[in-house]
């Protein structure tokens, strides 16, 4: 193998090793001890500051299905590729999904303030919506939603986030329905995501 596609193919081993320990580590948050976890167990009331700084709370979305990621602004890989996904998919519903929104819940409330979630979502979709609080608030909701997050220090005295990686399918009701594979074709996903709703 070339230096130069070693240097290419070592990172990429990474990021991928890294997706695949974000799933693992989802499924596992979502099952713990094993045991199957109701969709009724995911998802609960929160109180959050929206990329506008308004304080939202669940109660704000109801009436339209919607879909949530937690994430941050400073993530190098996972969380632009999913959010690129996400605004694909809400595009590939047309007219069928225009009152759809996304919600994206930071996990790192320290460095995302509301101007920041705002300028990152504003580089996707429209609809999504950037929301962050307190430490405590994002704790809560990370808890309700069976998900995960974990401050890793670098070794530049930086840090980054390990983080739950599954887009959650809210309906109307601000109830769990399902995960959404956002990695397969925007148009497949458009119609699971349609069809789940």
């Amino acid at each position: 193998m070339s230096e130069r596609a070693r240097r290419i193919a070592i990172p990429l081993v990474a990021f991928l090793f890294g997706l695949v320990s974000l799933g693992v580590v989802a499924v596992m948050t979502l099952t713990p001890g094993g045991r199957e976890v109701a969709t009724s167990d995911v998802g609960g009331p929160f109180t959050l500051t929206d990329h506008d700084g308004n304080q939202v709370t669940q109660d704000d979305f109801l009436g339209e299905p919607h879909l949530l990621f937690f994430g941050f602004t400073h993530c190098p890989d996972v969380c632009p590729t999913k959010l690129f996904e996400i605004s694909e998919v809400l595009r590939a519903t047309a007219e069928e999904g225009r009152e759809l929104n996304a919600l994206f819940i930071t996990v790192d409330p320290e460095r995302d303030t509301p101007e920041s979630m705002r300028l990152y979502v504003q580089s996707f979709d429209d609809r999504i919506i950037g929301l962050t609080g307190s430490d405590e608030e994002i704790d809560a909701v990370v808890r309700s939603f069976r998900a995960y997050k974990r401050r890793v220090p670098l070794d530049d005295g930086d840090y980054t986030m390990d983080h739950t990686a599954l887009v959650y399918i809210m309906d109307d009701q601000g109830r769990f329905v399902a995960s959404l594979n956002t990695t397969q074709d925007p148009q497949a996903a458009a119609q699971e995501l349609l069809g789940r709703i």
